[in-house]
């Protein structure tokens, strides 16, 4: 059975998928100032979801030391750089979708009792706290585009 922060975290594909009713010039306009557009952003998203998927989701397993998450601007400028190569909004989007639900899939059936950390941290993780981290992401991001008057 899904958890709460687990079916928020789906639900983010879905408020995302809205965004394929926008104009396709106001997802590549920036929301702001030295911000990224809505298409970055979902990019940005999109990269993170599928570095979890590869590199952290195959290493969950009880007392396990997950690797450190990367830095997170190189991160980021590694991610726009290589969706690039998509043409059109709609495609990140639909990537971000199809990897987000994937994503999600994995997570459910984790074993919920299990407790990890992340590089040197000391801090212990569960499959939803660990989650949780990408769900208030998730939400930041929203609420950027909800200012922006994107959504």
């Amino acid at each position: 059975m899904k958890n709460k922060t687990l079916v928020q975290f789906e639900k983010a594909a879905d408020e995302f998928a809205g965004l394929k009713e926008v104009p396709g010039e106001a997802l590549v306009e920036p929301i702001g100032v030295g911000k990224w557009s809505p298409r970055e952003v979902i990019c940005h998203m999109y990269y993170w979801d599928k570095f979890n998927k590869e590199q952290m989701v195959p290493h969950m397993a009880d007392g396990a030391r997950l690797p450190a998450f990367p830095d997170h601007d190189a991160h980021n400028a590694e991610g726009l750089k290589y969706l690039k190569s998509c043409e059109k909004p709609e495609e990140v989007i639909d990537l971000f979708v199809e990897m987000r639900k994937e994503l999600a899939a994995e997570f459910e059936v984790l074993n919920p009792d299990m407790r990890f950390t992340i590089g040197t941290g000391k801090r212990q993780f569960s499959p939803e706290s660990f989650v949780k981290m990408f769900v208030k992401h998730d939400q930041h991001h929203l609420k950027q585009l909800e200012a922006a008057g994107v959504k």
